[in-house]
């Protein structure tokens, strides 16, 4: 018997394994549209197997986007190529999910592989908007501290996010509250220095947050799972710690998310993180075990006897995978076989498949 290849039901869906592909920026995209890119990527791991594929940060607003290039849900026009993916991937036994993002003051920057530099607004570039006007890095452009208006925006925004997300056919929805990016930099005292209702106090701090959960999950069926992905740590003196993430998840609870998917920094630069395998683990267990809440682990797991230590200890209910499935697509096929657990291979793959 293998932990890893246990279904699990949340609400009304129910995985075939604990194997998630984890939200990976392709940053492939033109005006937001998903394209034969993005279906053949994503469309690769549901026949490689895995239970749960979540798309990348899907953009809930264009000045909510990392890059130009990023993928958006922002307006109608992104629902059909979204569609064409949630067919094919159901087709092949995985769910799929995905995850609505607001990158706040680290959006309006180039690609990776163009340097991720500032995109100047002559080049295209957008004002970027945060908690406060503080900058990610210094010597970066100022971002525009919100208004309440622009914060009712933002909730609006995810709102009509979530609407489009049930018209594209997603059956699994992560509201993105990690890495830096706005709703993690309300959350953290080093990116949140305001002194009205959003800032402060740990409750005012996760106000925007805990009003977006409200949001989408009145939008959203009541049948699907939503989760959240959050960082756990900041890493940093002063920062977001575990303990508030712990204080967090049951509030989250409360308000109907499902699952927590733990990650963990991103929110400055200079953090000291002892990055090693399964180094995050740790607060997936940490907030499953004390919040009795489902949890998703995530960071350097590149192994099946890694990821069924997980699952099989109780550290985490859900394994997510990235740079390992952009290394092998197949991963859980091949970690199936490496734990003697037979899985069905696609109808078109089955003569390549490995008998006893």
């Amino acid at each position: 018997m293998s932990s890893l290849f246990t279904s699990l039901t949340i609400r009304g869906i129910t995985l075939k394994n604990r194997i998630v592909v984890s939200p990976m920026c392709m940053y492939s995209s033109t005006d937001g549209m998903a394209n034969d890119w993005h279906l053949m990527h994503l469309g690769s791991r549901a026949v490689g197997g895995a239970g749960l594929i979540i798309t990348e940060a899907a953009a809930v607003s264009p000045e909510g986007r990392i890059t130009p290039d990023d993928l958006g849900i922002w307006k109608d026009e992104h629902v059909p190529g979204l569609q064409r993916i949630t067919a094919f991937l159901t087709a092949q036994g995985a769910v799929p999910g995905i995850q609505l993002a607001h990158a706040g003051r680290k959006a309006s920057t180039t690609s990776p592989w163009n340097g991720s530099h500032v995109v100047p607004a002559t080049g295209g570039g957008w004002q970027t908007v945060a908690p406060s006007a503080v900058p990610f890095h210094a010597g970066q452009p100022t971002p525009t501290a919100l208004t309440q208006a622009g914060i009712d925006q933002v909730v609006a925004d995810f709102r009509a996010a979530t609407l489009r997300a049930v018209a594209a056919g997603f059956q699994v929805l992560e509201v993105h509250a990690a890495h830096g990016y706005l709703l993690h930099a309300f959350l953290s005292p080093l990116s949140n220095t305001r002194t009205d209702a959003f800032g402060g106090s740990f409750e005012n701090r996760i106000r925007l947050l805990r009003q977006v959960v409200e949001t989408t999950r009145a939008a959203w069926p009541a049948q699907l799972p939503l989760f959240v992905r959050i960082s756990a740590t900041d890493w940093t003196e002063g920062g977001w710690t575990a303990e508030d993430s712990v204080a967090l998840a049951i509030i989250l609870q409360e308000l109907g998310v499902d699952v927590i998917d733990c990650s963990t920094g991103g929110n400055v630069p200079t953090a000291a993180i002892p990055v090693g395998p399964g180094y995050q683990v740790r607060f997936a267990e940490k907030i499953k075990r004390e919040t009795g809440l489902l949890t998703g682990a995530v960071g350097m797991i590149t192994t099946a006897t890694e990821a069924e230590a997980i699952v099989a200890s109780g550290q985490a209910d859900l394994v997510l995978l990235a740079r390992e499935m952009l290394r092998d697509p197949n991963f859980p096929l091949h970690a199936a076989q490496e734990l003697g657990v037979d899985v069905a291979w696609p109808n078109q793959y089955a003569r390549a498949k490995p008998r006893p």
